[in-house]
Formats: structure tokens, C-alpha cells, sequence
């Protein structure tokens, strides 16, 4: 298997090479489960954002990074969309996007209670690897109908042309590569 190294926050990682379409293959960076990195990356990243209210990621990925970087900047609370609508959800605002390593469009749904918590406020949107921007598109559309503001997009990595986008913040670029 072809890996690529990764070296980010004072840490190096292997990422396996993994196929994701005909053309394309990444090196996956999964940060679930690696507390060495979460803990290592997020101050840095905390450095570098402009003052928030709030911070909002997607289920599931940017959640153990989004725990970390909002008890770094000292808030007692940060807001998760879901996946898909739960039962306790009874007016729940929905977007959509496609990802580049789900293959898919996936919905992301944020309950009444957290779209009254982001009303007036000043929003960071956060993730793990930023690839295509979709899915960080469809999560601004959610704050934007809950009635706040997106002040910045940031994450770990910046993946494949993402770090062109003149709106996000990251710590390190990766690269995309051509299927063999």
C-alpha cells in the first residue's frame, strides 16, 4: 500500500493512499481517536482564528478537534450538525452537500435548540481536512438560516487546490494524487 507522511503540529503521520474516484486518490487523515494530534494541533489552530462566539462542525470527524480547540479558546460550548434528523427534532433546519470521501450527498440538520443558540452570533466553522468546500458550504448555509455570522472556515489540513480558497485557515496543506 502507498503511503504519503505527513508532518503537521510537531507530529508526523503515515496516511494510507486510498482511491476515491477513478481519477483521484488521498491520503486519509483520520483524527478520530488520535489524541496526540487533537491536542497537539488545536492550540495552534486557536492561534490563528479571529475572535468568535462559537464554534460548528458536522458530525463526526471534526468533533474530538472542535472539543479540543473550544476548551483552547475557553468556551463552554460548540455546536455539532448532525447527519440526518432525530426524533427530539421538531424543527430542524437542513442542507446538503456532497463530500469528497463520502461519494454522496449527505444532509447536515441542526435542531431548534442549537439554531437559537447561534442566532447573533459570530461563527468558526471547523474541520478536519478541508477538500472541495462543499461540505463546509452546506454547514455555512445552516448558520446562515440560523441567524448567525461565519467569521472564518478552519482546519487541520487544507486538501488538494482548498488551499487557494481565500476564506479558510489551516496548518498544513495536503496533496491530492491521480489514480494509478
Amino acid at each position: 500500500m502507498s503511503t504519503y507522511t505527513l508532518q503537521v503540529a510537531g507530529l508526523t503521520r503515515e496516511l494510507p493512499v486510498m482511491q476515491v474516484s477513478p481519477e483521484v486518490s488521498i491520503a486519509s487523515f483520520v483524527i478520530l481517536g488520535d489524541t496526540e494530534m487533537v491536542t497537539a494541533a488545536a492550540p495552534l489552530l486557536a492561534q490563528q482564528l479571529p475572535e468568535v462566539d462559537v464554534l460548528v462542525t458536522a458530525e463526526a470527524k471534526g468533533i474530538p478537534f472542535v472539543h479540543e480547540l473550544s476548551k483552547q479558546l475557553g468556551m463552554s460550548r460548540y455546536v455539532v450538525a448532525r447527519k440526518s434528523v432525530k426524533p427530539y427534532m421538531t424543527t430542524p433546519l437542513i442542507s446538503s452537500a456532497a463530500s469528497i470521501t463520502t461519494q454522496k450527498e449527505q444532509q447536515l440538520v441542526l435542531d431548534e435548540m442549537d439554531a437559537a443558540f447561534l442566532k447573533g452570533k459570530r461563527a468558526a466553522l471547523i474541520d478536519d481536512v478541508i477538500s472541495t468546500g462543499e461540505s463546509l458550504q452546506a454547514l455555512e448555509t445552516l448558520v446562515h438560516q440560523a441567524g448567525a455570522r461565519v467569521k472564518t472556515k478552519a482546519a487541520i489540513l487544507a486538501e488538494g487546490n482548498a488551499d487557494q480558497l481565500n476564506d479558510i485557515v489551516f496548518l498544513e496543506k495536503l496533496p491530492v494524487f491521480p489514480s494509478k
